[in-house]
């Protein structure tokens, strides 16, 4: 067995807008760097549609419904500040959920060790009834919830190194005892969430947010300190990883100090933990990340290690 890698063209499809920092350019990046002969030895899938019902049981009611009946026949459409959608924007938010669906049932039928999903739209800051921040659907919590109700995985867990704490996991988690999520980000910043108070109804969220400047130092030292001994002991049957790549140095949104070496180093410590408690079943699924050559870089350098580590 090896690493499933999972994408499809149809996220390249969702136009943002020439300016706009979550642009098709950066699953380009991705791709190309994946070119690379050190990964010719994946298992490489086209994502598929991510069904109506995976979605609702993270977003439930009408939620789905409308935004797929928002998507214009033409140009774009804003629905916040931050967040755009375009005609390709229904294919491509089903493809990511999709993505992180499928590679829940490679893991957890052996099909693969592990898998990255390589998507656009991110997902972390999708809440349950509202999109923002770049997000449509959260992805992470539809494979969570498809991996509890289709592989009886009851408890779940996401862990998050996203530059920006994932407002959208924390509300859909906080109030499930049987769902721990965890994340490191810079604070204060947005979305305003992610203080180390917010515990969740049932104490499975941790969070530890970290001041602008922060480089590998503190963010090693606190990952490995305060997250790594919560998640065993939390012990999941599966381990979706929110892979964002933008508390990199040179990544234009943010202000941590991170480089490619912190994200392999980071990988490797979850999949150590994922071998203890849940017989290294990981998911990682990409968020951010904004400057083209560290998102290459930082994507090259996770899925190495979970290839080969």
């Amino acid at each position: 067995m090896t690493t499933l890698f999972l994408t499809h063209g149809d996220c390249l499809a969702h136009e943002t807008g020439a300016y706009h920092p979550e642009r098709p350019d950066r699953l380009r990046a991705v791709l190309k760097a994946m070119e690379q002969d050190a990964f010719r030895g994946l298992i490489r899938e086209e994502a598929p549609y991510a069904s109506l019902e995976a979605m609702a049981r993270a977003h439930p009611g009408d939620f789905v419904p409308r935004i797929l009946d928002a998507i214009p026949d033409h140009a774009l459409r804003q629905i916040d500040a931050d967040t755009v959608i375009s005609p390709g924007s229904g294919e491509a938010m089903r493809r990511a959920a999709g993505a992180v669906v499928r590679a829940v049932d490679a893991v957890a039928k052996g099909e693969a060790a592990n898998a990255f999903c390589a998507v656009r739209p991110p997902g972390h800051h999708a809440e349950s009834t509202r999109a923002m921040g770049f997000c449509l659907v959260n992805n992470a919590v539809v494979g969570a919830m498809h991996a509890r109700a289709a592989h009886g995985h009851r408890r779940v867990a996401v862990v998050d190194f996203d530059v920006h704490h994932g407002n959208g996991t924390q509300e859909m988690f906080w109030d499930d005892a049987d769902a721990f999520y965890a994340s490191t980000h810079q604070y204060p910043f947005y979305p305003g969430t992610g203080g180390v108070r917010e515990r969740g109804a049932h104490g499975t969220i941790v969070n530890v947010p970290l001041a602008a400047g922060s480089g590998s130092d503190i963010f090693r030292s606190r990952f490995a300190d305060e997250i790594l001994p919560a998640l065993e002991a939390f012990k999941p049957g599966l381990l979706i990883v929110s892979a964002g790549f933008d508390a990199h140095k040179d990544d234009p949104l943010g202000e941590l100090r991170l480089t490619e070496t912190d994200f392999a180093w980071a990988t490797a410590k979850l999949m150590d933990a994922a071998r203890k408690v849940c017989g290294g079943r990981v998911v990682s699924v990409l968020e951010g990340g904004y400057n083209l050559d560290a998102l290459a870089d930082s994507v090259t350098a996770h899925v190495q290690t979970l290839k080969d580590h």
